[in-house]
This record gives structure tokens, sequence and C-alpha cells, in this order.
């Protein structure tokens, strides 16, 4: 069995999206329940801004995988870039969102950091939700 060069690029930067994936999920859902944790608000929000920045590298990086390859970006069905647009937005929303939470959230009252988090909860939710249906459709 040969493992192609390109196999294993898109299988690594697999790894770096799942874990991204695991992240941003997993520290807004964690930062939340069972009770929310708000004295651990901002460990969980560097984690979900890392995430997030895996999410986004790790998206371009299989764009680029498939123009080096293939010379061109995959072709994606109507679905599958409706997809990847929701999945887009969501994780930009989501990055910008974390990210100012970190500039200036030491102000906000608790209340509005534990929305903040139950909107980086759907955010993520969303996107692995898109990315479902970016996988199955393209």
């Amino acid at each position: 069995m040969s493992v192609g060069s390109e196999n294993l690029a898109y299988a690594l930067t697999q790894v770096v999206h799942n874990f991204g994936a695991a992240a941003v999920l997993g520290a807004a859902v964690f930062a939340l329940w069972p009770d929310f944790r708000a004295e651990s608000a901002r460990r969980f929000a560097w984690l979900i801004l890392l995430g997030w920045g895996a999410q986004i590298a790790s998206g371009a990086v299989f764009g680029l995988t498939s123009y080096y390859y293939y010379g061109a970006t995959p072709d994606l069905s109507s679905l599958a870039l409706a997809a990847l647009a929701v999945k887009v937005a969501a994780a930009t929303s989501a990055f910008l969102l974390v990210a100012v939470y970190l500039v200036r959230g030491r102000d906000w009252a608790r209340a509005r950091v534990r929305l903040g988090f139950q909107v980086l909860a759907a955010l993520a939710a969303t996107a692995l939700t898109a990315a479902a249906f970016l996988r199955w459709f393209s």
C-alpha cells in the first residue's frame, strides 16, 4: 500500500481540523455546563480562540492542498458551497466574538459573558453541522 503525499497532507490537515472542532465546541460547552464557570472563562476563551484559528487555517490548507495537487479548488455542489459559506460565517463570527471578549471582556457582566459563551457554542454547533453537509455534498 502506497501512502501518497496528497493523502498524507489531507489526513494531517484533517487531524488539525478535528482538534480545532473539538476545542471550539468542547470548551464552550464545558464552560457552560453543568453551571457557568465564570472564573475560568478567559482560559476557555483562549482555547476557543486557538481552536477557531486552527479551524480557519486548516480549512484554508484544504483548499490550498487541492490547488497544489490538482491545480484547482474542489468542485462543490451548490449545497456544499452554501454549507461552506455557513461554516466560514460561523467561524469568522466566533473568532471575532472570542477575540473581542479577550480584549474587552473583563468589564462585561457575568450574564453577558455567559451569553457570549452560549453564542460561541451555537456557532460551533452550526459550523460542525455545516461541515457534515460540506463533506457529503461536495
